[in-house]
Parts: C-alpha cells; structure tokens; sequence
C-alpha cells in the first residue's frame, strides 16, 4: 500500500527530474537574457498538486541551473523563485476554479520575472529592463501559455480522479 509521504516524495522526484532534463534538453533557449523555459510549464500543476511540485521544481531548477553557464547565483536564484512563484500560485489558487488558478499563474509569471530578470540583468550586464523584458516574454509563453493549458487539461475532472484516487485525495488534504 501507498503511504502519503511516499506518493508525495516520488512525485517530487519526478517533478525535480522533468524540470532538470527539460532545461538541460533545451539548454540554448534556457540560460540567455530572453530565455522561453519550456521546463517553466510545469510551475502551474502547483496549483492542483502542491508540495510535490514546489518542492520537485526547486530542486530542479537548482539542479539544472549547476550545469549551466551562470553560476552559483543562478542556481540559488532560479530554486528560490521557482519556490515563491509556485507557492504563491498554490496559496492563491489552491485548486479552486479556473479565475483563481489564473490569478496563481500571472503570480507565478510576475515572480518570476522580478526575481530571475534581476539577477540576469546583473549577471549579463543588461539594463534591469532588458532582463525582465526577457524573462517575462518567454514565462508569458512558457508558464501563461503552454504552463495553463497542461494545467486545464490535467484539471480535467476524469484526470483529476486518477490523480486524487485514494493517496493523493489523503496527501492534499493533510497538508
């Protein structure tokens, strides 16, 4: 039998592992001052799964920012505003209805944007302008767009009983 705790962990595993290949895969459009994360579309399923996914894309944003061109800033920065903007959706939408998800999705790409487009200005040498230009046209695409649409479809009410059977229904409404 599944327990709480080992359904959660290994969906964190999975999450951390999707957003780490996924930005490793797509290095070339994942680490420049306009920047579109592909990997950015998983934020949103914070919003219908929690912990497991805040926790799973910082981990993987931290890992997957090691092996890229911009250092220990990158790493600490890209984890910390994967964790805010992914608790800040989950807090503000909680699963509720489709208005609040999209309020927690615009947090994610605001968060986001502030936070990453900052420090990557600084670290290119960029004005701050052209940092967040950057990071928030390609979080629009990523997490607006393509981030949205995987969580609508995931939303789906015949999806979403597969994911909340059994363990999943007890993991969420225990935390």
């Amino acid at each position: 039998m599944k327990t709480r705790s080992t359904v959660q962990v290994t969906l964190t595993a999975v999450f951390a592992a999707l957003y780490a290949v996924g930005v490793a895969f797509l290095a070339p459009i994942s680490f420049q001052a306009f920047q579109v994360r592909i990997a950015d579309a998983l934020l949103p399923l914070s919003i219908l799964l929690g912990w497991p996914v805040v926790v799973g894309v910082t981990i993987g944003a931290f890992v997957a920012n090691f092996f890229g061109p911009l250092g220990p800033v990158d790493m600490i920065g890209g984890a910390f505003a994967n964790f805010i903007a992914t608790l800040v959706a989950w807090k503000i939408a909680g699963g509720r209805n489709r208005i609040t998800a999209l309020a927690g999705v615009a947090a994610e790409i605001v968060v986001v944007t502030l936070i990453v487009g900052t420090y990557l200005s600084y670290l290119l040498a960029l004005p701050i302008e052209v940092g967040l230009l950057g990071v928030f046209l390609g979080s629009v695409i990523a997490i607006g767009v393509l981030g949205s649409v995987l969580l609508f479809a995931l939303s789906n009410s015949r999806v979403t009983s597969i994911l909340h059977s059994g363990v999943l229904v007890e993991a969420e409404t225990k935390t």
